[in-house]
């Protein structure tokens, strides 16, 4: 039903009273009167009630539409991690997308991961959520992040298998010029850098200067 109707209803009203005026005895224009009075009512009943319920869909749709939370860059929040659907404390960082359709960008505490969520999947910290700054509970990593952190512990561990088999190795040939030069010395054979002597070093008595010059022309 809608406001033609009733409006036809209501002309159809109005001939039938013009109409008794002339037969007010009429028992069929009486009755036909009758019945356009109740369907006029009926019909006005019915569109208050359309209307009524249009009001209360509109009222709905405003408070569905109208953001419950309002987030800035640098809000601190809760938000939906996608690796195990389960929620964890956060920061914004940026915000995107349509005023209808807002799009976070979301850093989790303690980690570098950063994620793009929308309205559903962030909300408000709790109350109590001061109390719980000093032993938050830490996420499970993904497979990935498993992964990649295994790799570079390795590679860690390598390096200083590495280095420790480079010093070890300094350390052997450190030993074995040491030995080698103390058997020298014994021997009366002096090494360059060892003791302070040279290699260009003549012995002390003249006889030893004079052989040494004499090698040498």
């Amino acid at each position: 039903m809608d406001t033609t109707e009733l409006e036809t209803y209501q002309v159809q009203l109005s001939q039938v009273e013009l109409a008794l005026q002339t037969d007010p005895e009429s028992a069929g224009l009486l009755s036909l009167r009758s019945e356009l009075q109740e369907l006029i009512s009926l019909t006005q009943q019915s569109l208050a009630q359309a209307a009524s319920s249009s009001r209360a869909d509109s009222v709905r749709k405003t408070a569905n539409s109208t953001p419950s939370h309002t987030w800035t860059a640098g809000s601190d929040c809760l938000a939906k991690y996608s690796g195990d659907g389960s929620w964890y404390p956060a920061r914004i960082t940026s915000v995107g997308g349509s005023a209808e359709n807002p799009v976070y960008s979301i850093m989790f505490k303690g980690y570098n991961t950063t994620e793009l969520v929308k309205g559903a999947e962030i909300k408000p910290l709790p109350p109590n959520h001061q109390e719980k700054v000093s032993a938050p509970s830490k996420r499970k990593l993904t497979k990935a992040e498993d992964e990649e952190r295994d790799r570079k512990k390795k590679r860690n561990e390598k390096k200083l298998e590495v280095k420790a088999a480079k010093a070890k190795e300094q350390l052997a040939k450190q030993a074995t010029w040491q030995k080698f030069a103390k058997k020298s010395e014994k021997k009366g054979v002096h090494i360059a850098g060892v003791a302070g002597t040279s290699i260009f070093k003549t012995p002390d008595n003249p006889l030893g200067r004079g052989a040494y010059r004499s090698s040498w022309l």
